[in-house]
């Protein structure tokens, strides 16, 4: 491990996790988290949430931290993984799920639905186009997704992203959908 990152909010707030030394791997930084939060709302009790290439798993564990009832930790890298394992030991974070797998397959294959859904992909490989169709299925009515890209986000079938934001290189945005599924 060669970093740490800090909860900023909720039952863990000023906890830190460990982050895996991965090459492109960038966890969302804290002023971001703290915007995040403060659209979706301080506490998320009761919500299901969705972590895609959770990376550090950070907004996952902000999640958990403000009230989820379940979060779902996706990533595909086993250092990645192996990280995840430990930060939710060391919480005794009952409520958090890993899965160590590939985002578009686990969307394509899950049977799960959520509330809220988080997606930070690596960049440049088009991922965000790629995943916002395979959301219908699994996001709940009133399902918000959250999703950091390299550049700001066009509208996608479906989806509307009502916030958005800046922090240096990172646009953010929440999207809610457009219509009834």
């Amino acid at each position: 491990m060669s970093a740490r990152v800090r909860i900023v909010g909720g039952t863990w707030r000023s906890r830190l996790i460990d982050v895996a030394d991965i090459p492109g791997l960038r966890p969302t930084p804290d002023r971001v988290r703290e915007t995040l939060f403060n659209w979706l709302g301080q506490t998320l009790d009761g919500l299901s949430c969705l972590d895609l290439f959770a990376g550090s798993g950070i907004l996952g564990f902000e999640a958990a931290s403000r009230g989820a009832a379940t979060v779902m930790l996706v990533e595909q890298d086993p250092r990645a993984h192996a990280a995840l394992r430990r930060n939710t030991e060391k919480l005794a974070a009952t409520q958090v799920e890993i899965v160590r797998g590939d985002a578009l397959e686990f969307l394509t294959s899950t049977t799960r639905q959520f509330n809220v859904a988080f997606a930070d992909p690596p960049y440049r490989q088009g991922l965000i186009e790629r995943i916002m169709p395979l959301l219908d299925k699994v996001m709940l009515p009133g399902g918000l997704v959250y999703a950091e890209a390299e550049t700001p986000l066009d509208p996608f079938a479906g989806w509307h992203v009502f916030k958005r934001g800046r922090a240096g290189q990172v646009h953010f945005h929440l999207l809610e959908r457009t219509t009834s599924t």
